[in-house]
């Protein structure tokens, strides 16, 4: 009998050990944005790999990786070039490692209990892309010399031509290959500037191989929700105005109609990522000290606490780096440490994971302004076992207080 239970105890501890660790529903998790590039010295997937139990232990949900395959090589930006001048969909970044290095990282990520996300760059390739070469000319935009044509000032890019019917095969094709490597889904790029049907047809399709991917759109239309069947949408209003908050421009009544706007906008399951910075931000606009100063810790109180919010963490925040990245270059964070700012993100991250009405989507508790007396906003999200009222002073010294029952 001892015998008996002993084997039992045995194979009970090591099925256990097994076990994936529990994830928080989608409308609870908070995304962090890794740079691969800076986040080491090496620069690396081994490298970045080593940092997965740090940023378990902070309370990372998602991890959304910036582009991760080879970067062209014609009008390249920089030394490096921008990670957004894709070569080749189907492959690894040599900066990076190996495909097996990258198998290696999802695999441990997975293990730890993350999902991992990649950026999916669909309105254009390098201008020597794979596709450029071997595939028809009219793949791709032209001008009247036949010559590709890029949006902005992006002259590293070629941008694609979604009229042809073979572009939207090809892309949902590349997309279903890292699906089925095993990823949890997609940060589209831009995607409003690809056609919302080819969101529409390309989601639906995957969801029935992969019912539980997680698709996050750069865009504010609120069809990237209601047709295209995103799960989460980029907040740039809202970003735009805790800078303008910040700097004394605006306050609380814009702010409380801006909520009231959006939540008319958009579908009510919608989850709309908030953030005080991310790679554009920080690179182009500046860290969120320089845009935001000594308000930056309540305004990333705002973005874990509002309603149809999901958070983001940038690369470095959690440690308070106060430096532009480099984008096309070589520029690493030199060592991790813990301080001030990984304490505050961890106890934001528990408080958001502790507290059900802070959901994003229909799951989130109701939302009602208690008071707003001198540039202090008072407010409450509220489910029948959960309340939390959250105090943001939106003017010096900028304090701010969560108390949840």
């Amino acid at each position: 009998m001892k015998k008996i239970l002993f084997t039992l105890c045995a194979v009970l501890m090591a099925f256990s050990c097994c076990q994936t660790p529990q994830q928080q529903p989608l409308e609870n998790c908070v995304v962090y944005e890794m740079n691969v590039r800076q986040y080491t010295p090496e620069g690396t997937f081994a490298a970045a790999q080593q940092q997965l139990p740090r940023l378990k232990e902070l309370g990372i949900d998602i991890l959304w990786l910036m582009p991760i395959h080879p970067i062209g090589v014609k009008e390249r930006k920089g030394t490096l070039g921008s990670y957004y001048a894709i070569a080749d969909y189907k492959a690894i970044n040599p900066e990076f490692g190996t495909m097996e290095d990258f198998e290696r990282f999802l695999a441990e990520a997975h293990k730890l209990g993350f999902r991992v996300i990649l950026d999916c760059v669909a309105n254009h390739t390098s201008p020597d892309a794979r596709w450029i070469n071997e595939c028809p000319a009219d793949w791709y935009v032209r001008d009247s010399l036949g010559n590709t044509v890029v949006n902005y000032d992006w002259y590293d890019i070629a941008e694609l031509n979604y009229d042809k019917k073979e572009v939207w095969d090809a892309m949902a094709d590349q997309m279903n290959f890292w699906m089925d490597k095993g990823i949890d889904g997609f940060r589209c790029d831009m995607a409003c500037e690809v056609p919302l049907e080819f969101w529409q047809e390309t989601i639906s399709a995957l969801r029935e191989k992969y019912p539980d991917m997680f698709m996050l759109a750069e865009g504010e239309e609120p069809k990237l929700h209601s047709l295209s069947g995103f799960n989460s949408s980029y907040a740039w209003e809202l970003h735009h105005m805790l800078n303008d908050i910040a700097r004394g421009e605006k306050n609380i009544p814009e702010l409380l109609a801006y909520i009231e706007k959006d939540a008319q906008r958009h579908p009510e399951d919608a989850f709309r990522l908030m953030f005080t910075s991310n790679h554009d931000e920080n690179s182009w606009a500046g860290t969120e000290f320089e845009r935001m100063g000594d308000a930056a810790k309540v305004m990333a109180v705002l973005t874990f606490t509002l309603p149809g919010g999901q958070p983001l963490i940038y690369t470095g925040q959690e440690m308070g780096w106060n430096k532009r990245f480099e984008f096309f270059e070589k520029d690493p964070i030199p060592a991790w440490e813990n301080n001030e700012y990984t304490e505050f993100y961890k106890w934001l991250i528990d408080v958001r994971h502790s507290n059900p009405a802070l959901a994003a989507g229909v799951n989130g508790g109701r939302f009602e302004v208690v008071s707003t007396d001198d540039s202090t906003l008072v407010f409450t999200r509220t489910l029948p076992d959960n309340k939390v009222t959250v105090k943001a002073e939106l003017k010096a010294p900028w304090s701010y207080e969560i108390v949840a029952e």
